[in-house]
């Protein structure tokens, strides 16, 4: 029998994938772990998704690791979040490096603890020279903050005079998103049985495909990834076009 990562068809895998990495604190707890010990669990799940990501060939991954709502969380436990983004960029380095996998982020990265931020940045500008995967950690994000930047961005240039609010279109607003350079996501994963958005890339989805598993976080393995991406293969994607419309346009580039 093929392993599932051999029935992956390269010809037709997503550009950008997104996840939402959910459950670290509930695996902890049906363990009697305390909750920190679940978000340390995590990256390896983290590990295991990029580099299956990276194998596969996918171009970019962005993964939502800490969002604008997590900042309510109870002291502790940002804290030993905040340690551990420390210690994993710090550790993973020569990993990325030999992947040749480039570092980004998105969200309102100053909020960050100063030692988060500068460390961070480190690993971003030693790997912005790479070529292969670029992983985008969403840190201190949510779209909802993402918009009101992007529109606040906009008023400014209009109070300037450097922006026609006439001339604002789509391609405009596109621009002004923290994602501006990067593709939209064609696959959204979520884990831990969960279905929701939680305020991520609202704007970038908007013709993403879902995927949701019961798989707790720090369970989530290379063959959970894999699956994904044969469960995205395997649908249509019409883009508001009717089936026998996808099917000319798929004949016509196979000329």
């Amino acid at each position: 029998m093929m392993d599932l990562k051999d029935q992956i068809d390269k010809k037709r895998l997503p550009v950008h994938v997104a996840v939402i990495m959910d459950g670290n604190g509930r695996w902890a707890k049906k363990r009697g772990y305390v909750r920190t010990l679940g978000h340390e669990r995590g990256v390896e799940a983290v590990r295991n998704t990029v580099e299956a990501a990276a194998e596969t060939g996918i171009r970019y991954l962005t993964m939502y690791a800490f969002s604008t709502e997590n900042w309510k969380r109870p002291k502790y436990e940002i804290d030993a979040l905040m340690r551990i983004l420390v210690n994993s960029l710090h550790g993973e380095m020569k990993t990325l490096m030999k992947n040749n996998i480039r570092l980004k982020a998105i969200g309102d990265l100053k909020s960050l603890p100063a030692k988060s931020y500068r460390e961070l940045m480190k690993s971003i500008d030693e790997t912005s020279q790479n070529t292969g995967l670029t992983l985008i950690l969403a840190l201190s994000y949510s779209a909802r903050w993402e918009l009101v930047e992007a529109a606040r961005s906009m008023a400014r240039k209009i109070a300037s005079q450097e922006l026609d609010p006439e001339q604002i279109d789509i391609p405009t607003f596109i621009a002004h998103l923290a994602t501006a350079d990067v593709p939209d996501p064609e696959l959204l994963i979520r884990t831990s049985g969960e279905y929701r958005i939680s305020n991520f890339l609202l704007w970038q989805i908007a013709y993403t495909e879902l995927y949701f598993t019961n798989t707790l976080w720090p369970d989530f393995g290379k063959d959970d990834f894999y699956k994904a991406i044969l469960d995205f293969q395997q649908r249509e994607r019409r883009f508001g076009l009717t089936s026998e419309q996808i099917n000319e346009i798929e004949g016509k580039l196979r000329k």
